[in-house]
């Protein structure tokens, strides 16, 4: 049995700590934790502005003293009378994980700090480019895992970082494995229809640009998912990630939906294929790719029939916001061995802290993670 595993046995909890706590992203993590059966909220963290407050004042709009919380979940009582840290001067004694809910400008300065001592499972986009650091999608490619044994060695650090995809990319590259492992890819072709809480509260979209309209760029986003999707997809060897070997190129919109991604994607394969095919191969990866953790869905990809699914509105939170949505699975004649399909993903579930959660427990379990010495 594993060390991980023994502690869980033993009801040993794992402390955790959550930086940039009072953010959007920071708070889904809040509401993830609560009542989890493993880690244990011990430490809350954000700007200096907030350092000394208890978290409830620090989440206070000082102008109109609303609470600004943003989840559909409850603050928890027992985190809202938590006093603020400063992200910039934590101490890390007591934490055993940190979950880091940071601007990327920020998470390049901090989380490496954090590393150093700490495990830290990320959200930002900072590090997931560097060639020793993993970015890590719970059910298609966790033995990338592997990679943070290398990033340990190569910058000395007792932790390490190990960041999710941009929540785009996460979509995609789960409804992407099934044919990439069957029938191989020669090229990936999408457009996403992404939410406006994708784009954070501050600054955010405007509600005024966005309603009754279509944005049609976000900055950085395209880069983001085409580099993204060929490392989630690679293989691991010896401590290095080789690209996968296919084209990708991708258009990325915004669109008036509060939450919930939406792409249409084009896929090129090197075997043919028919729509039939890759319904079953979905339905087949998703029966193989089934995690027994506590935040995993019983099914990570599901492929929906109906002709007018899947939709953000109704499929957004299938398996609790931690499961793809598959449909309109259609030959595509434009192109030699097509197909194209319709995906639904929840950006800021699985597509972000709670996805983040599941990379965390399955990092635990496979030994990566452990509780702190004893002082």
């Amino acid at each position: 049995m594993l060390i991980a595993e023994a502690d869980m046995v033993q009801g040993e909890m794992l402390d955790v700590a959550v930086v940039g706590a009072t953010g959007i992203v920071g708070q889904q993590f809040i509401a993830a934790l609560h009542e989890h059966p493993w880690f244990r909220i011990s430490c809350l963290a954000a700007s200096e502005k907030s350092a000394g407050k208890t978290y409830q004042d620090a989440l206070r709009d000082p102008n109109t003293n609303a609470l600004r919380w943003f989840c559909s979940e409850e603050a928890p009582d027992s985190v809202l009378s938590m006093t603020m840290r400063d992200a910039s001067t934590l101490d890390l004694s007591e934490v055993d994980i940190v979950f880091a809910a940071l601007e990327s400008d920020k998470a390049k300065k901090l989380e490496p700090a954090y590393a150093r001592i700490r495990p830290v499972i990320s959200t930002a986009s900072a590090f997931r480019y560097e060639s020793d650091v993993p970015i890590l999608v719970p059910g298609v490619n966790l033995e990338h895992a592997r990679l943070v044994d290398t990033q340990r060695k190569n910058r000395r650090w007792k932790g390490f970082i190990a960041p999710i995809p941009n929540c785009t990319t996460t979509g995609l590259v789960v409804s992407l494995k099934p044919i990439q492992d069957d029938f191989g890819i020669e090229s990936v072709t999408m457009t996403s229809m992404q939410a406006v809480s994708g784009a954070g509260r501050s600054p955010g979209v405007l509600s005024l640009d966005v309603t009754d309209n279509v944005i049609p760029f976000i900055p950085g986003e395209e880069e983001k998912v085409q580099t993204e999707t060929l490392k989630v997809l690679g293989s691991e060897t010896r401590g290095r990630i080789s690209p996968a070997d296919f084209k990708v190129t991708c258009t990325c919109t915004r669109v008036d939906v509060l939450e919930g991604h939406t792409e249409a994607v084009f896929v090129s394969t090197r075997e043919a294929c028919g729509p039939s095919a890759v319904a079953d191969s979905m339905r087949r990866f998703a029966r193989n790719s089934r995690l027994d953790l506590p935040s995993a869905p019983r099914e990570l990809l599901l492929v929906n029939e109906d002709p007018f699914r899947p939709q953000p509105r109704l499929d957004r939170d299938s398996q609790g916001g931690m499961a793809v949505t598959v449909g309109r699975i259609r030959q595509d004649h434009a192109q030699e061995h097509g197909v194209k399909y319709v995906l639904v993903s929840h950006n800021t579930k699985l597509g972000a802290a709670k996805g983040a959660l599941l990379v965390a427990e399955h990092l635990v379990k496979s030994g990566y993670v452990s509780r702190r010495p004893s002082s």
